[in-house]
């Protein structure tokens, strides 16, 4: 029996160790998780997962529990927009569904994979120590029918429990330290095959012990037609969504997973859209108050006093809605502003665009009031809000903590660049038909800024990455699924560096490639398994 806060006095700090040297690998656990807390199927709070280690004749299985790491220093917590997930005072991470607005930046931000979105309430869920149950004196469901006992939990406050026994006395281990969440599930006896998600080898075909993983085809007898069969696998992938492959090739034992859950990462292809399109709404600012700076446009140009705001201000507007889309509750999307939770670089995101839409929409009223009085104050406050409309997605990813190849300082400027490149190859079509003069410096700006883009592609693609997960992301961007948008992405940049000659058609083709490349990197930085 458990007992709460009030009856042992000072708030306690739970805490969870799994000891496998019981664990039996009977899946009680996660099968009265599911019924405790009425976890829908094809989803988990805690489940456990099998992997075979060694050669016959000396082959074992070993098992390892997998659920929320009820972190110190949690990151799914910093990472939401509303406070929905959230840390109570005894250090329980818990969440609140009803102002869940179903951005997965938490899924995101999560080193374990362990939160997931309710199929049923659209909400993100995780295991919460079964808090309620904790509040009335009750252990843990897992904790209640583990015939091994494999599962206890105590107060690390508390130098007499059982759990600080284990904690303080015993080797155990936790999983991912360096991320430095703290986690607060401690491990007793596990092999590292089972902790280190890239340790044990993935099975051909995604075929586990009694399930099926990734986009291995459903529903195709024996017989169908090849064009009828690949329709299917088609319409089962756009079901599942997208899954998180694990590259291949970095096994650090003899050891396969044979069985485990479906894990999908969280963002799609509507987060690599977004980022195309905020890139065009802020370089549509920042390019022209370059050409100011060069003295090829003025104050005074239609450039700047109907393109800017109307190109850019159309744009940032479909990055609203694109963003609004990608959301499981979509109607809560103004939670992001009237409940803010202001840790979170959605949050902040959500301000900056906001601001940078103001002085979009000062400008454009500039054209039926007389504002030239204050056209410059409009550039100065202008460029640092269009800088940060395209450069706080870096800061975004970055809460993303599991994701390496995001960890990159050099993210915010390679935005930026980006952002060059998206608002000059924008203005060069629309300028062709407006304003003939400025097409030229522009598609120089666009010659340019291609370079560097390419040159930090280059860079990011030869340096050495300094962790395992960093280098396979990397793997399956260059070489894996995603090595088709790539390359893609860096052939139509390399012929977009001849927009001097070809200003239109070099705009267009340096544009493809620039979401080509936007969503082979979003994509690939969810690519390395993490549970």
């Amino acid at each position: 029996m458990a007992t709460t806060g009030t009856e042992r006095g000072p708030t306690p700090r739970w805490a969870k160790v799994i000891d496998h040297t019981r664990c039996i690998g009977c899946h009680a656990c996660s099968t009265a998780c599911k019924s405790e807390n009425e976890v829908p199927l094809g989803v988990n709070r805690t489940y456990v997962k099998y992997v075979d280690v060694g050669v016959f004749p000396t082959a074992r299985r070993a098992f390892q529990v997998t659920r929320c790491n009820q972190c110190e220093n949690p990151p799914c917590v910093t990472a939401c927009p509303t406070a929905a997930m959230y840390q109570r005072a005894d250090g329980i991470v818990d969440f609140d569904k009803s102002i869940c607005i179903g951005c997965k930046a938490c899924i995101a931000a999560c080193p374990y994979d362990a939160i997931f979105i309710n199929p049923e309430d659209h909400s993100a869920e995780k295991c919460n120590f079964c808090a309620h149950r904790l509040d009335v004196g009750l252990e843990p469901s897992c904790v209640v029918v583990c015939p091994t006992e494999a599962i206890v939990i105590g107060d690390m406050n508390d130098p007499l429990s059982r759990l600080a026994s284990y904690v303080h006395q015993d080797a155990v281990s936790v999983r991912r330290p360096e991320k430095e969440t703290h986690p607060k599930l401690f491990y007793k006896g596990a092999h590292g095959a089972t902790l280190d998600p890239l340790a044990a080898e993935r099975p051909e075909g995604g075929l586990y012990m009694w399930s099926e993983q990734g986009n291995v085809p459903h529903g195709v007898p024996a017989g169908v037609p090849a064009d009828v069969a690949a329709e299917k696998r088609a319409h089962a992938r756009l079901a599942d969504g997208p899954v998180a492959d694990a590259p291949r090739g970095n096994s650090s034992a003899a050891a396969i997973l044979s069985y485990d859950v479906p894990h999908r990462a969280p963002w799609d292809y509507r987060v690599s859209l977004y980022t195309f399109t905020k890139s065009i709404a802020a370089g549509a600012f920042l390019v022209p108050v370059l050409l100011m700076l060069m003295g090829d446009l003025t104050v005074e140009s239609r450039l700047w006093t109907w393109t800017t705001p109307l190109l850019a201000g159309a744009f940032l507007a479909l990055t609203g809605v694109i963003l609004i889309w990608d959301l499981e509750h979509p109607k809560r999307f103004l939670y992001v502003l009237l409940k803010p939770q202001p840790r979170s670089w959605l949050v902040r995101g959500g301000f900056i665009i906001t601001g940078y839409g103001g002085i979009l929409a000062v400008l454009f009223a500039g054209n039926y009031v007389n504002l030239e009085a204050v056209s410059w104050w409009l550039v100065i406050l202008g460029i640092p809000l269009a800088a940060m409309t395209a450069v706080y997605t870096a800061f975004l990813f970055a809460q993303a903590k599991a994701r390496d190849l995001w960890q990159s300082p050099l993210l915010p400027p390679h935005l930026f660049v980006q952002a060059i490149i998206a608002g000059a190859g924008a203005l060069v079509i629309v300028a062709a038909a407006t304003e003939p003069d400025v097409v030229l410096p522009l598609a120089w700006i666009f010659a340019v800024a291609n370079g560097l883009h390419l040159l930090m592609v280059l860079g990011e693609i030869t340096l050495t990455h300094g962790t395992a997960h960093a280098h396979l992301a990397l793997r399956a961007m260059t070489r894996g699924q995603y090595a088709s948008y790539f390359w893609i992405s860096v052939l139509f940049g390399i012929v977009a560096l001849a927009a001097p000659s070809l200003p239109i058609a070099s705009a267009v083709v340096g544009l493809l490639g620039l979401l080509a490349y936007e969503h082979a990197y979003v994509q690939a930085g969810q690519s390395v398994p993490l549970a």
